[in-house]
């Protein structure tokens, strides 16, 4: 078993007996129990709610307009559907504005796109709709449907207090052999300012104090999710864990080892990591119709961060170069003005 970390941080928590990540244990001072604002996602909701109103109306005032707008077939069947599908989008929107922290409202919202998504596939598949368009209409449906199931699962978190990760939570294991010392490696990454250099999806990493920081990162349709992290086991040259605080937009936990690789050919590092996708198990569905594989991601990261280290460059498949800012592989143009990137 691990000996990790055993003295109080700046926060009050201390860590104990830490090996894996699921073996986490806390301790919370009393200045954590206190949820930060949650005035952005309800704001968001609102705003859902009064989307929902604004499209009902259409809907039910144009029902005509609107399947030709979306591409489906102007006939009897289809104007009554949207005029239904109208009717369920005002009283979607009326319950959400009625509700102080109206998360099962949003989630009612997460059915209702379902089935416009039914909808529009059955239309896509008719020979008498307009795919041009029903393919936009479509993109536009999922792009609501990955806001709404982000938004609902924060409503979810706040509600719940931020307990953390949930049974479904999920579990992505990656390594790979880099040209270097363990000891370079885990300085690069033991400084998480470096993270979004070769981790695609983080905008940022903010260093708030010796062991917190907050991260920003990419999520589908567009949007963004951020949460605080704390380290929960650093050894030096060897291993770093850490886990995300109390009502993180994106709930997890995770490690990444530096050892020695046979032969005395550079390090292996492995990644684990755990984490809830926003929506739960529809978030990570829908986070799939927009190519974002979990695994492939970490995969796709690890080969960056190689790129970074052993070269100072990312090469995309596009032959173009992004350079990394790791100090100990300046650009060319660095060089030649004395400087490092």
């Amino acid at each position: 078993m691990t000996t990790a970390i055993q003295q109080p941080n700046r926060t009050g928590r201390r860590w104990e007996d830490i090996g894996e990540p699921s073996r986490f244990e806390w301790d919370q001072g009393p200045e954590n129990l206190s949820p930060p604002p949650a005035d952005r996602t309800v704001r968001t909701a609102r705003g859902l709610g009064w989307f929902s109103i604004g499209l009902g109306l259409a809907e039910v005032a144009a029902p005509r307009r609107m399947a030709r707008l979306i591409g489906v077939e102007d006939d009897d069947t289809h104007r009554n559907i949207l005029f239904a599908y109208g009717l369920r989008e005002i009283a979607s929107g009326l319950a959400i504005l009625a509700g102080e922290r109206p998360t099962g409202a949003v989630w009612a919202r997460v059915g209702g796109d379902l089935m416009d998504l039914a909808f529009l596939g059955r239309a896509m598949a008719s020979d008498r709709s307009e795919r041009g368009k029903v393919a936009l209409a479509t993109a536009a449906v999922l792009g609501v449907t990955a806001l709404d199931v982000m938004t609902g699962q924060r409503l979810k978190q706040q509600t719940d207090g931020g307990k953390g990760l949930s049974s479904g939570a999920i579990d992505v294991r990656q390594s790979i052999t880099i040209g270097r010392p363990p000891d370079e490696l885990y300085r690069f990454w033991r400084d998480f300012r470096n993270l979004p250099q070769f981790m695609e999806h983080v905008e940022s990493v903010q260093v708030l104090d010796e062991r917190r920081s907050h991260w920003k990162a990419k999520a589908p349709a567009g949007s963004s999710v951020e949460w605080d992290a704390s380290i929960v086991e650093d050894r030096p040259n060897e291993a770093i864990a850490w886990q995300s605080e109390p009502q993180a937009d994106v709930p997890n936990r995770g490690t990444v080892r530096f050892k020695p690789a046979p032969g005395n050919l550079g390090t292996e590092i492995h990644v684990s990591l755990q984490y809830d996708p926003p929506g739960g198990r529809l978030g990570a569905l829908v986070a799939k119709l927009f190519g974002e594989e979990p695994s492939q991601q970490v995969k796709s990261d690890l080969r960056r961060l190689k790129q970074v280290i052993e070269t100072g460059e990312v090469v995309h498949s596009d032959a173009s170069i992004h350079r990394g800012m790791h100090p100990a592989q300046p650009s060319a143009e660095a060089a030649k003005l004395g400087g490092d990137r």
